[in-house]
């Protein structure tokens, strides 16, 4: 995952160090350095950045006006020579707090805190196909395809938009491999995609010509995910 950041530092060899421990750390993408906080603020309020690394005492307008007087979306490490901005610099909600002179190292915890933080928010897109094993293959299915899955004894048959196929995966398996909220259970004998529902009526789901039930087991599941995505 490259994270995009920036610098707003106006002491020269501070930003050269911060430039450097950049320059070091493969998964950091260094965009743009500033030397006062006005620019950079005219530069966020363009800008979608990753990770802001910002100093605290900067003239006229230190990074703490920043923080108080733009809404930044990014991450924030703040840096300062002066240990008594940390609970201040907590109050603002940074991702971390580097007190000058800091080492590579706790530079580097400082970004991996940074890079868990924007890993959480943003959740890897789920694969757009699963394989799935049928007869003596493994066949790719484009989950787009898939309009529902039925249970028939020890298999599954699984109604695509151009054909069927026959698997004895579980409704369990099936499960864990693909997203609900793209094709969930409605019954214990069947599986929907929700982008191929033309209407609910009555405790049931048509797609195209097929009226499926929708049980009381996961009636709940299933109106959540259809109201509220």
């Amino acid at each position: 995952m490259q994270i995009s950041c920036i610098i707003v530092e106006d002491e020269p060899l501070a930003m050269e160090r911060a430039k450097q421990y950049v320059a070091k750390t493969p998964f950091l993408d260094l965009v743009a350095v500033f030397e006062n906080g006005m620019d950079a603020m005219a530069y966020l309020r363009m800008h979608t950045i990753d990770l802001v690394f910002l100093d605290i005492n900067m003239g006229s307008f230190s990074g703490i006006q920043l923080l108080e007087s733009t809404m930044i979306n990014s991450q924030v490490i703040l840096i300062t020579a002066y240990h008594e901005y940390a609970i201040k610099a907590f109050d603002l909600k940074v991702a971390d707090y580097l007190l000058k002179p800091y080492a590579f190292e706790r530079f580097l915890q400082a970004v991996n805190r940074v890079q868990d933080n924007l890993q959480k928010r943003e959740p890897s897109p789920p694969q757009p196909f699963i394989f799935i094993k049928t007869e003596h293959r493994l066949e790719k299915i484009l989950l787009a395809d898939i309009l529902y899955i039925e249970g028939m004894r020890d298999y599954r048959k699984m109604h695509l938009a151009a054909k069927n196929i026959m698997t004895l995966k579980t409704f369990t398996e099936l499960e864990q491999e693909i997203p609900p909220a793209i094709v969930c259970r409605i019954h214990k004998s069947y599986m929907v995609a929700l982008g191929r529902i033309d209407s609910v009526e009555n405790n049931q789901v048509r797609i195209g010509n097929e009226l499926l039930p929708v049980s009381e087991t996961y009636k709940k599941g299933f109106f959540d995910l259809i109201r509220h995505g």
